[in-house]
C-alpha cells in the first residue's frame, strides 16, 4: 500500500495552474487546464470494482494510487487478472445495500467512483425489484458513505446511463429532457432508477456540498466485458462458429464507445475542476451503426462461417441512441479516440485468447 501521509490531509481540489473561466450565460467554458501530477498518491474507492469498467479503471489508477475495489462479485471481471496481485490494490467483498460496511470501506477515501449497479436487459427484466433497490438505495448509500468522509473526499463520480433519454436519442445533449418509458414495463426500471441516482448526486452536491459528477455512458464495450451485451454475444457466437442472432430486424442504431475511452472520461471527471456538479454524456458518436451492421462487421473480422439470423424481439428496445459529447469536449477536453473496427479487433483478440485458454 502507499504510505499513510498521502491520505492524512485533504488535497486542494484545483490542481496548480488550472484557470477556470465561467460565462455569465450559456455553457461554461474551461481554459488552460494543465495538471502537473494527476491522480497520484490518492486513495480511490470503486464500487462495482470487480466489474468490467471498474477493473479497467482500477488498472489505470493502481500504479500511482491506493485503490480499493468494493464488489459483491455478482459479475467478476477481476479474477485471474494482474490487478489482483498489485501491491496498491485491495479487493473488499461488500454490497452497496450494506450501508455500514460501505461506509467503513469508503472512510478516508479521496475519490469515490460509484460504478456498482444492476444492468443488462435480461437481468433487469427478470428482477426489476432488485434493479430498483440496488440502483436507487445503493446510490443513496454510496453518497451517504461519501458524506461520512467529507473531510477527505475530493471527488465522487456517479454512473448514470444513456437510457435516461428513452427509446429515441439522436444527438442528445445533457440538458435535453429525459424520457422514461411506460409505467409497468420492467424494461424501464433500469433507466428510472439510474435517473433517480443522478438526481440524488446533484442534490447532494447542491445542498450538502459533495463534489459529485455524473457520467452517462453510451454503450461501452471492450476487453474484459462480462455479462450481457450485443458485442459480447456476437463475438462469442462468431468465435464458436455459430450463427449470430439479432433480436428484431437489426435496424436499431447504437453508438459504441471503447472502454479505454470511457475510462479516460472517468479520469477527467475525477480530476478536472470544471467537472463538479455536472452531468456528462460519454460516448463515441462516430461509431454509430445499426445492429445488423455491427453483426456483419464482427462476422467479417472473425471470419465466422455462421449466418446472421433474426429472432423475435422479446422486449421494448431502444431504437436510436447517439450522444452529443460537446459538453465533455468543451469542459473536460474529452474526445473518444478508438474507432469501431479497431475496438472490435482488440475485443475479438481478447475473447479469442480467453476462450482459447478456457479450451
Amino acid at each position: 500500500m502507499l504510505d499513510e501521509p498521502f491520505f492524512a490531509a485533504r488535497a486542494d481540489r484545483r490542481p496548480p495552474g488550472a484557470r477556470v473561466a465561467h460565462l455569465d450565460a450559456g455553457p461554461r467554458t474551461t481554459l488552460d487546464y494543465h495538471p502537473g501530477v494527476p491522480l497520484t498518491g490518492k486513495r480511490i474507492a470503486i464500487t462495482g470494482g470487480a466489474g468490467f469498467i471498474g477493473t479497467t479503471l482500477a488498472s489505470r489508477l493502481v500504479d500511482d494510487n491506493e485503490v480499493i475495489a468494493i464488489d459483491n462479485l455478482h459479475r467478476d471481471a477481476l479474477s485471474g487478472t494482474e490487478l489482483e496481485a498489485h501491491h496498491n490494490f485491495r479487493f473488499a467483498e461488500g454490497d452497496v445495500l450494506e450501508p455500514e460496511r460501505l461506509t467503513e470501506l469508503v472512510a478516508g477515501a479521496t475519490h469515490l467512483v460509484h460504478a456498482a449497479g444492476i444492468a443488462g436487459v435480461d437481468t433487469v427484466l427478470s428482477s426489476p425489484v432488485r434493479t430498483m433497490r440496488v440502483n436507487v438505495i445503493g446510490t443513496y448509500n454510496a453518497l451517504e458513505a461519501a458524506l461520512a468522509t467529507k473531510d477527505t473526499v475530493e471527488r465522487i463520480v456517479e454512473f448514470s446511463t444513456s437510457e435516461v433519454f428513452g427509446q429515441y436519442a439522436f444527438n442528445v445533449q445533457e440538458a435535453h429532457v429525459t424520457t422514461i418509458g411506460s409505467v409497468g414495463e420492467a424494461r424501464w426500471t433500469y433507466a428510472v432508477s439510474k435517473l433517480a441516482g443522478e438526481h440524488m448526486a446533484h442534490a447532494y452536491h447542491g445542498e450538502l456540498g459533495l463534489p459529485s459528477v455524473s457520467v452517462r455512458p453510451f454503450n461501452i464495450y471492450g476487453p474484459g466485458q462480462i455479462g450481457g451485451g450485443a458485442i459480447r454475444a456476437f463475438i462469442e457466437a462468431a468465435l464458436a462458429g455459430r450463427d449470430l442472432e439479432i433480436h428484431g430486424d437489426g435496424s436499431q442504431i447504437r453508438a459504441w464507445c471503447y472502454v479505454d475511452d470511457m475510462v479516460k472520461a472517468v479520469l477527467l471527471a475525477l480530476e478536472h475542476p470544471a467537472a463538479v456538479g455536472e452531468s456528462f454524456n460519454i460516448g463515441n458518436p462516430r461509431s454509430a451503426v445499426t445492429i445488423y451492421d455491427l453483426a456483419t462487421r464482427i462476422k467479417r473480422l472473425t471470419g465466422c462461417p455462421g449466418e446472421i439470423r433474426f429472432v423475435p424481439q422479446r422486449y421494448t428496445d431502444v431504437e436510436l441512441r447517439i450522444p452529443n459529447v460537446a459538453k465533455a469536449r468543451t469542459l473536460l477536453g474529452f474526445e473518444a479516440e478508438v474507432e469501431l473496427d479497431e475496438g472490435l479487433e482488440r475485443t475479438i483478440a481478447w475473447y479469442r485468447a480467453r476462450l482459447g485458454a478456457a479450451a
